[in-house]
């Protein structure tokens, strides 16, 4: 990757790798399942905000582990049934690709991106399905996800070291789903999530960026269950050490702002959920075979949860740039 010249001043976009159009989002089964799509804390990357103005490919791989629980007697909507106990542990890997157009090196460049995930899941819980219809206790399984596509994704620069960018990620419901299983990877519905990320650079290999999105979901037709939309709002703050190496905190904060609709939701009075955590961040970026690369890790724990899962989120991220 070369330089750039952003607002009369020469800016080497090399450590930037952003990876916004290409934000990863499980699924974790409020919302059917419990979740939905998004986990706490794991919605934001280094230099979201940005779009690099060089045209090329950025590749990444995202492995994210999630283990939670809502314990006691608290209902859970799952395969359109209701259940209660629920213990659940999922492995998330996606493999993302994104295309920087070449649109020059103004103050607007833009991207798409494609996302192919697989995911481990096992789920734990006490359910009963509809006319007595027994789902069982327990499932495990490691299917393909449902797919994640970017048409397009806007990045605009203020200067060398402030940046917004606008994209539209689609999950399309390519992943398995079967209303028989608790442990499905698919969930089977269309969701769209708008997000708005900017990314304040500290000119030392730190950064500040604030993401912040909606996620619209349409009906799963095998349960007649819609879930609820959900605002997502992540923040990741990091120190450069000055030798490629960074370290910080990401926190995340998930609220559903609508009930989902449905016959098991409306005896669940539409079952909003929300959940809060924090935890460390510490990355590397750097030259890897001649390539520009960078690598994250982080460990998010949850603190407050309603109508969800409690538990921890890990992640590492290794995205590659090739301009």
């Amino acid at each position: 990757m070369t330089g750039a010249v952003l607002m009369g001043r020469d800016y080497d976009f090399r450590p930037l790798l952003a990876v916004l159009v290409v934000g990863c989002s499980p699924m974790v089964m409020a919302a059917e399942g419990g979740v939905g799509r998004p986990i706490t804390g794991q919605q934001v990357f280094n230099s979201a905000g940005i779009v690099p103005p060089e045209p090329g490919w950025v590749t990444s791989l995202t492995s994210i582990w999630y283990d939670g629980s809502l314990k006691g007697s608290k209902p859970v909507p799952l395969s359109g049934a209701v259940g209660v106990g629920l213990d659940m542990k999922v492995s998330y890997t996606m493999a993302n690709f994104t295309h920087v157009w070449d649109t020059g090196k103004g103050a607007w460049n833009y991207a798409s991106a494609i996302g192919v995930p697989v995911q481990y899941t096992d789920v734990s819980i006490s359910i009963t399905g509809p006319r007595g219809r027994t789902l069982g206790t327990e499932d495990t399984g490691t299917q393909f996800a449902d797919m994640l596509v970017t048409p397009i994704a806007a990045g605009y620069h203020f200067d060398a070291l402030n940046h917004i960018s606008f994209s539209l990620p689609i999950y399309i419901p390519t992943g398995a789903y079967n209303d028989d299983r608790l442990a499905n990877p698919g969930q089977n519905n269309y969701t769209f999530m708008p997000t708005v990320a900017f990314t304040h650079l500290d000119g030392k290999g730190g950064e500040f960026t604030l993401s912040g999105g909606l996620e619209f979901y349409t009906e799963n037709t095998a349960t007649d269950y819609r879930n609820g939309n959900l605002f997502t709002l992540d923040a990741l703050w990091t120190h450069g050490f000055g030798n490629g190496w960074n370290a910080g905190l990401a926190a995340g904060y998930i609220q559903q702002v609508t009930d989902d609709k449905g016959q098991t939701a409306d005896s669940l009075n539409g079952f909003r959920g929300r959940s809060v955590g924090a935890g460390p961040v510490v990355g590397w970026a750097g030259k890897f075979a001649d390539t520009q690369a960078s690598l994250s890790a982080r460990w998010v724990p949850e603190f407050d949860t309603k109508n969800r899962p409690e538990g921890n989120g890990f992640s590492v991220n290794l995205t590659l740039a090739f301009f």
